[in-house]
Formats: C-alpha cells, structure tokens, sequence
C-alpha cells in the first residue's frame, strides 16, 4: 500500500491511496476459509464446500468490504500520524470506470485544510464592558412588588385602578381561550382604562388586543398565545369577569424579612435592600458576562481575517447531514453557517495557544455546580455529594447534555481568558439602560 498527498493550494490538497492484492489477500482468504466450513449449499456436506464454489459465490464481495475497511483504516491512520488539521471529512473523488477486478485499487480524497492565522487580542476598535447596577428605583419596585406578593388579598364589588382583576379572554377564531389574573395598573391607554375601572363579577369587557397592556409580554401571558405571535397582534377577544380583588401591602416588619430569608439574616429595610441588590446585579452580571462573550465573538471575527476552503466545503456540505443537499441548498447552508465556522476555528486557535482545556473533573464539577442551582430553585439547599455525583454521572452519560455543559464551560474559561488579557471600554449603566443600548 501506498499513501501520498499533493497539495493543490495552501487550503486544498488530495490524498491518493494505492492498494495492491498482497495488502488484503491474507483477509480475503481467511474469510472464505471460514465461510467455506460454515456453509450449507446442497449437495455438500458441511464443510466440504469446494473452495472454487465459494470463492465464486462470495470472494468478491468479501474482497470489496476488506478493500474498504483496509482504505478507511489507512486513511484515518495517515492523517493522525501527518497531524492534518482538515475541515470536514474527506471527499471521495468518484472514478467512472472503477474496476473492481483490477490487480491495483487507486483512490483519491479530496481534503479542505484549516487555514493559518494569528490572533489579535489588542484590537484598535474595543469591545465594551457593562457594569449594570441595580438602582434605587429599581430596588424600590422590588420591595413594592415584595409586599404585592406577601399581600393580603380581599374581594371588592367593582375594581379600581389598583385592583386585580381574573377572568376570561375568548377568541374562537385565534382559538384563545385563557383564564388570567391581570393588574389594572398595567393596563394601557385612557379608552381601555376607563372599560375596566368599575367592572364587577360578571361583567363581559369588549376589548382589542392592540395596545392593551403597557407591556406586550404581559399581553402574552394573559392570552396565552406564543411569543412570535403577540407583537403586533390586533384582535378583537372578550373578557368575562370572575373575581375581582384587592391587595393591601404587607408590612416591611421581620414577620415579612423571615418569610423571605429563613435564616435571618435580613431584619432592617436597608439590609433588605442590600440584599436586593446584591442578587440583582449577580443577576445582572451573569447577562453583562453572556452579551461581553457575544460582543468578543463578533470582534474576533470581524477583526481575525484567513481564507475558507469554501468551494471543498460547500461540496461537503451536500452529503455531510441526514438529508443530502442541492448545490444551491449547500451555498445558502455555508453562507448560514460560515461565522460560527470562522469562530470555532478562532476559538480552537486561542485555546491552542494559550493551553486552555477542560479535563474530565473539571467538568464533572461544573456539572454538579448547575445541578446544585437547580435543586436550590426547588427549596434542597444542601444536598448531599454523592447525590450530586450521582446525578452527574447520569447527564454527562447523555452525550448530548454533555457536550452542551463542555460548551457552557469552555465558554467560561475563554471568557475569563479574555477578560484577563483584553483590553476594554468600560460602562456602568442601569439595567433599563443596558436593554435599551444592547437589545435596541
């Protein structure tokens, strides 16, 4: 056997590999020695088969599966031991008049090369840094919402601009059908205001859905309805009222500080607001740390600029998924996916460099960690490690959870790399700010 490679350009190169008879004869003939004792043809006793008989009958598909075992093993063997950083998978190159009673097997792979490139970390254009702080306003709402949540509720006849309101929304045709809790205070406009101040039990509201609420979301919720369909939604539902109540506000005493944090640790209005903030902005900087990451990925990109082996793996890309693709469907899927291509490699190279890697402990403690948040959300404060181990074991099992929390940490190890050794514009800005100057 033998392997060779040309390169056709510094991103494109073709491997050929030479078979000869000598390299799978050997195979060959054991495999049809062991048919020949097992088979079972009429007229032979077991095992007396004439080996003639059996090489005509299966020598030459036993051969062409040898040959091709033989070829994917070398194959695979030679780019490990040339250390070939490629891009997708090899292409068979397919020869029209193959022959497979040939002495001599020829075949040629088409390869797409990664491409060599440095990484510039001191951009001239900087990425901003946000530091969003929980302000005194927002804190405010917090313990306003706070006593409306620990609040003793009561009926009234007909409801107010503070009141709470339960009913129905019916649209047949939308087919919305829900039973929502809704604040008149959130609703929007002075019209649709004036509809509900003084409505009682069993009163039927005629409403439009457009502009309704002072928040579309809020909208969303009381209907129902997914969230791509209610922005812009102007339809006409009914409302038939159920229950109208009120709620007084609950006293900032400690009765309410217990309530809220068992252990004690609150028993004034400005440790509460202390506390407030300090789990809003851990809050808040998780979302700065995912927006600063998104921010770095497109500066990197932007600014780290190398040539793709497009045409190679446009081609590739038409047999690599489930369902093969046009030419056309592969040019849209690369243009689709040619960013995240761009980044993974700018990514691989950063960690390269800089002998970035996560081994198996780390992940099963970063695995723990999450499943440790996820049980506090449901009131197990302190479980026990092995039940931690336990579980972890059982996700990273799951190839695909596991892939996706290697992801997630990767992501934080590069994050703390970059935040390390990057330069910054830093901003501090309240959350309602950080919206509307991110999301805009």
């Amino acid at each position: 056997m033998n392997i060779t490679k040309q390169n056709v350009d510094a991103l494109n190169a073709v491997i050929k590999v030479d078979i000869v008879a000598e390299d799978y004869q050997a195979t060959v003939t054991k495999q049809l020695e062991d048919y020949r004792k097992k088979a079972n043809i009429p007229g032979f006793r077991k095992g007396q088969v004439p080996m003639g008989m059996v090489k005509k009958q299966y020598g030459k598909s036993i051969m062409i599966d040898e040959v091709n075992k033989l070829l994917q093993q070398s194959l695979n063997k030679y780019l490990a031991e040339e250390k070939l950083d490629i891009l997708g998978n090899p292409l068979p190159r397919v020869e029209d008049n193959f022959n497979w009673d040939a002495e001599k097997f020829s075949f040629e792979f088409e390869l797409g090369l990664a491409p060599e490139f440095d990484v510039n970390l001191k951009p001239k254009n900087k990425v901003t840094q946000y530091n969003i702080i929980a302000t005194d306003e927002l804190l405010t709402k917090e313990i306003e919402n706070i006593q409306t949540r620990y609040g003793k509720i009561s009926p009234i006849d007909a409801a107010t601009e503070e009141a709470n309101i339960t009913g129905a929304f019916v649209n047949e045709a939308e087919d919305i059908n829900k039973k929502s809790t809704i604040s008149v205070k959130d609703i929007k406009g002075k019209t649709n205001l004036k509809k509900f101040v003084g409505a009682k039990v069993g009163d039927v509201l005629e409403l439009k859905t457009k502009s309704l609420f002072e928040d579309e979301h809020k909208l969303q919720d009381a209907l129902g309805v997914a969230h791509e369909a209610v922005h812009g939604l102007d339809v006409a539902v009914t409302f038939t009222i159920e229950e109208v109540t009120k709620t007084e506000a609950a006293e900032l005493d400690k009765e309410l500080f217990d309530k809220l944090f068992a252990d004690g640790s609150v028993s004034t209005v400005s440790e509460l607001k202390d506390k407030i903030k300090e789990d809003a902005e851990k809050q808040f900087q998780q979302q700065a740390d995912q927006q600063l990451l998104n921010a770095i990925t497109e500066n990197l990109v932007e600014n780290t600029k190398f040539e793709l082996p497009t045409e190679f793996l446009q081609k590739w890309l038409q047999t690599a998924g489930e369902k093969q693709l046009t030419a056309d469907e592969a040019v849209a899927e690369y243009n689709k996916s040619e960013k995240g291509l761009r980044y993974q490699l700018i990514e691989g190279k950063v960690m390269k460099d800089n002998d970035i890697k996560i081994d198996y402990k780390e992940l099963v403690d970063y695995a723990k960690g999450f499943i440790r948040s996820q049980m506090a959300q449901f009131g197990n404060m302190n479980p026990e490690e092995k039940e931690l181990d336990d579980i972890a074991g059982r996700v990273l099992q799951n190839q695909e959870e596991a892939q996706k929390l290697q992801s997630q940490l990767i992501s934080q190890k590069l994050l703390g790399f970059y935040k390390e050794n990057m330069s910054f514009d830093s901003k501090e800005l309240s959350y309602e700010d950080f919206i509307k100057e991110v999301y805009k």
